[in-house]
């Protein structure tokens, strides 16, 4: 089984080299790391790192070098971050990890740019009103399928061995952002409902897969009203397939369409770079309709599905996996992120018993989240789950 631990460039640059990869190599004992190289904004606690505790994370900051002559004439480019300053994480981690004969991933977040998104907001999703959602950007849009593709050419540069797929599909309306406020009681339906993107090439798209999408967004528009407007609508049960006589489920279902033919898209150009890409769906089966993801047809898309097993017990651990086969996604085409600290794991036999369900599934693929936001002791309790 391959293994790996998520982390970021400042991971590197704020340890150096020496003490990140040995911890990575002697202490978690994995075989490979996936780091972040355009990554959203945050604030994070840091246990280990020895020049901060509290780090603040550029929105929509890359962590390599883009090649001008690759983003030129583009609106959509990479930004990177400042606190790389001059230097080139993914140069350094590729020749670190070349040199150690591990494996180098590329943690990718695609579609949640907040920065590329306030920048530029033509580009970013709308919904019925045609409000934009500023965080994101609309995988239909074409320079957003056009940047995705060209991030993957800049990676390959890299000797990466696979894309970690991130944030490749649309997001709903609670995705995220500092200070958001809701002090009404919206209910999932019309949550649901203002997460949907009706741009121009979003309705473009569905009119091509033979969907009134004017008629869609008129009905989404007059539901909205009526359960913004009363208690007692927003609390009723959600009825999205019946709207507009199923309009609004062919549209959702067009944006599918939409997500699967950039996940094929992008998987082709990895592969002609000797890259594999993985379709990072963290919600899992049964949660993703609305954002697009359509886990049959993205299991032909990508060479891989990357899933969330964060759980108490090993058992769980199962039950997600064999959730993921009961909707096309065999575990043999699967990788799952692990957290070894103690809000999942109470020891390394914990860890152990479900990296053992994973080889007894099939999965060929373990990752571990996250080195600088783990303790030390955790990197330790991976390597003696995987001794």
């Amino acid at each position: 089984m391959e293994s790996s631990v998520l982390a970021f460039a400042t991971d590197l640059l704020d340890e150096g080299a020496d003490t990140f990869f040995g911890n990575l190599a002697d202490r978690a004992g994995v075989g490979g790391v996936t780091l972040a190289s355009v990554y959203h904004g945050a604030r994070d606690v840091f246990p280990h790192n020895p020049r901060r505790v509290i780090r603040y994370l550029e929105p929509g900051a890359a962590y390599f070098r883009p090649d001008p002559a690759r983003w030129s004439g583009r609106r959509l480019r990479p930004a990177p971050s400042t606190a790389i300053g001059e230097r080139d994480p993914f140069a350094e981690a590729a020749e670190e990890a070349r040199r150690r004969g591990l494996k180098l991933h590329a943690w990718t977040v695609f579609c949640h740019n907040d920065r590329l998104g306030f920048e530029h907001p033509d580009c970013a999703p709308a919904n019925a009103f045609g409000d934009r959602h500023l965080t994101e950007l609309c995988p239909a849009h074409p320079e957003v399928r056009a940047y995705a593709r060209t991030l993957v050419e800049e990676l390959a540069r890299y000797g990466v061995d696979a894309v970690r797929a991130e944030s490749l599909h649309f997001h709903g309306l609670r995705h995220g952002y500092h200070h958001e406020r809701y002090f009404e009681e919206l209910g999932p339906a019309a949550e649901a409902l203002l997460g949907l993107c009706f741009c121009p090439h979003c309705r473009a798209a569905a009119v091509r897969a033979g969907v009134p999408a004017d008629e869609a967004a008129a009905a989404v528009r007059a539901e909205l009203r009526r359960r913004l407007a009363d208690d007692a609508a927003a609390a009723e049960p959600a009825a999205l397939d019946e709207l507009a006589d199923g309009a609004v489920a062919a549209y959702v279902d067009a944006s599918a369409a939409t997500v699967t033919s950039l996940a094929a898209e992008l998987a082709e150009e990895a592969a002609r770079h000797g890259m594999r890409l993985s379709f990072m769906d963290g919600g899992g089966p049964g949660t993703g309709w609305l954002s697009g993801i359509d886990l049959p047809g993205l299991a032909g898309a990508a060479h891989q599905i990357e899933t969330l097993g964060y759980a108490r017990t090993p058992e769980e651990v199962r039950e997600k996996v064999a959730a993921f086969a009961l909707h096309g996604v065999r575990p043999q085409d699967m990788a799952v992120i692990l957290r070894p600290m103690a809000s999942d794991c109470d020891g390394p036999e914990n860890l152990a018993a479900k990296i053992a369900v994973l080889r007894d599934l099939g999965v060929p693929e373990v990752e571990f989240y996250h080195y600088g936001l783990m303790r030390l002791s955790s990197l330790d309790r991976i390597g003696a789950a995987l001794g």
